[in-house]
């Protein structure tokens, strides 16, 4: 017995390099199993010639040896189950690269956005939101755009078939505010736009804008020139060039338009600007038939309006040439930017 003992802590040590339980089977087999070596011990023992005191030591020590192999076997399949599962849930490779834990980080245009809401907030503006899917009399009728007008136009815009659009720009919530707060009223309105445009270096069908609005009693072109001022001196946290053009929008009378020195080129001229200046906000006086639409009083308020344009201020302010980088996908474009920007 004490031979077989041996020869199944030799197996069992064998069956450690295979790491198999085809093997540890294979041992049960040939030790427990019907002709297996503990077996025929007592089939092979001749008992007529025994006492009554040598069977009961030879079935006691037969007893022994087959608990000994079942727990011998028992333990060999549990340390193969235990390896077997951490192979499976850990599936270590050393050879493999480190999983490293890396900070996020914000897109360029939400970093503007952030900052821009900053800004107004400490100037009193409210911060509002609108649907992106508009009525035809939010983007349009409401903000004094004629139904000849080229926005209307299929190539210009989105249309549904439902007959709502994609709203072309944040003005559309102008008169869903004024509606539900009235006047007074110093709000900014940032979302996302989007427009039928060709793709180039400096267009997108898909943009961010930051529409403001600001309706009070005795509002004049010197506060919106004020307030376009404290806005770029904050963002750009420097003294920048701009210049007012008469531009012409339909929910302004009368209407500018507010561009910027190209902070890449210097205004030399460059893919991104083209003749050294960027458009960067359109402004003027809320148009007198807007604020009837929004049922205030021409009469008694005044205010002005104007739209930031957050995709390429972002562009301006981080140094982006490219505005079709914004869009792309491309997680390295926002791993520039530090979440704690």
């Amino acid at each position: 017995m004490q031979q077989i003992k041996e020869k199944l802590l030799q197996a069992l040590e064998a069956a450690k390099t295979s790491k198999s339980a085809e093997a540890l089977e294979k041992i049960r087999i040939d030790f427990l199993g019907r002709k297996g070596s503990i077996t025929t011990l007592a089939k092979n023992a001749d008992f007529s010639k025994m006492s009554v005191e040598e069977k009961k030591g030879f079935g006691q020590r037969l007893n022994e040896l087959k608990n000994f192999a079942n727990e011998q076997l028992k333990a060999a399949a549990e340390a193969l189950e235990s390896v077997a599962v951490r192979h499976k849930t850990n599936d270590l490779d050393l050879t493999a690269p480190g999983k490293g834990r890396r900070l996020g980080a914000l897109h360029p245009i939400t970093l503007a956005q952030m900052e821009l809401e900053d800004i107004f907030q400490g100037m009193g503006f409210s911060v509002l939101y609108g649907p992106e899917v508009e009525s035809e009399h939010y983007c349009f009728e409401s903000v004094n755009i004629p139904h000849d007008h080229p926005a209307r136009d299929m190539q210009d815009t989105f249309w549904l078939k439902n007959q709502l659009i994609l709203r072309t720009h944040t003005s559309a919530n102008q008169v869903r505010t004024l509606e539900r707060f009235g006047a007074p009223i110093r709000a900014i309105f940032p979302g996302r736009c989007f427009r039928y445009e060709s793709i180039d270096p400096s267009h997108e069908n898909t943009f961010y804008q930051c529409e403001g609005l600001v309706v009070d009693k005795d509002i004049s072109v010197a506060n919106l020139i004020a307030v376009m001022k404290t806005i770029l001196s904050q963002v750009f946290r420097r003294d920048v060039r701009v210049r007012l053009r008469p531009g012409y929008f339909p929910f302004v009378e009368p209407g500018f338009e507010l561009d910027l020195n190209c902070l890449f080129c210097g205004g030399k001229g460059c893919p991104t600007c083209g003749d050294g200046w960027i458009e960067l906000i359109p402004c003027g006086l809320v148009h007198p038939q807007v604020l009837r639409f929004g049922g205030v009083d021409p009469r008694e308020y005044s205010g002005f309006a104007f739209g930031v344009g957050l995709t390429r201020l972002a562009m301006m302010k981080y140094g982006i040439r490219d505005i079709r980088y914004l869009n792309c996908g491309d997680l390295r474009v926002n791993e520039q930017f530090s979440v704690l920007m």
